[in-house]
């Protein structure tokens, strides 16, 4: 069953969105974007001469042709599709309209309730547990056991971020690199002839001196941090 199609006002309606040598992509009026009307649309094209692929995408109102160019123009198209647009079928009404059934609210099942709050209570209290944790770490108590882990490092980390211990571990790095720069030299001549090289000699000895001495030096004038005193209960 065809109605009656205003030809003239659906073709003023039909836009050119993009135009190229053999091919054209058109946006079409909603009222002509069922499935029937698109079916009968694709079909007709198929039939003019030199067309060779028609896609139509009816939720996009969109409409795509391919054709050979050497064989037909966009006039050619252009009358093809007028003369498809009288001749569309209508979208059929349905004869009994049914309401959708409506989906029933999501509801959590009376059985699931009591587990859900037993696993959110367990879940808050593994986190309150992290939390005090995190809490103890980032402010330890002064008072506490004497053989607890924490107790015995915290003189230890305190004595090695002192300034001096620092000095000293700076001091630590530059010989080594200094043994690593000149270890070619130490094992291929000096120890080959340390009489040729002896004032090489000379100078790692006394090198080794003033630090071996430095390092006395500060172990007899640093204070050391003393541990916590044990704490009766």
């Amino acid at each position: 069953m065809h109605a009656a199609i205003d030809v003239d006002a659906l073709a003023r309606r039909i836009v050119v969105r993009h135009r190229e040598a053999g091919y054209l992509r058109l946006e079409l009026p909603a009222e002509i974007c069922h499935a029937a009307a698109t079916a009968a649309i694709e079909q007709g094209l198929r039939q003019v001469t030199g067309v060779y692929r028609v896609s139509t995408y009816p939720a996009d109102c969109r409409l795509s042709i391919r054709y050979d160019a050497h064989v037909c123009g966009v006039a050619d198209v252009a009358r093809g599709l007028r003369a498809l647009l009288g001749q569309l079928p209508v979208p059929e009404a349905p004869t009994s309209p049914v309401a959708a059934p409506t989906a029933p609210p999501a509801l959590v099942p009376p059985g699931l309730s009591p587990l859900l709050r037993d696993v959110g209570a367990k879940v808050r209290g593994v986190l309150g547990g992290l939390r005090a944790q995190v809490e103890h770490m980032r402010n330890p108590a002064t008072t506490g056991s004497s053989g607890s882990l924490q107790s015995k490092l915290r003189p230890i980390v305190a004595n090695a971020l002192t300034e001096k211990a620092v000095i000293n571990f700076l001091n630590d790095l530059v010989a080594f690199y200094l043994i690593k720069t000149h270890w070619e030299l130490i094992s291929q001549r000096w120890l080959k002839d340390p009489v040729k090289y002896a004032n090489a000699w000379l100078t790692v000895f006394y090198l080794v001196f003033l630090l071996v001495r430095y390092r006395k030096s500060i172990a007899k004038a640093q204070p050391r941090i003393a541990a916590p005193a044990d704490v009766q209960p």
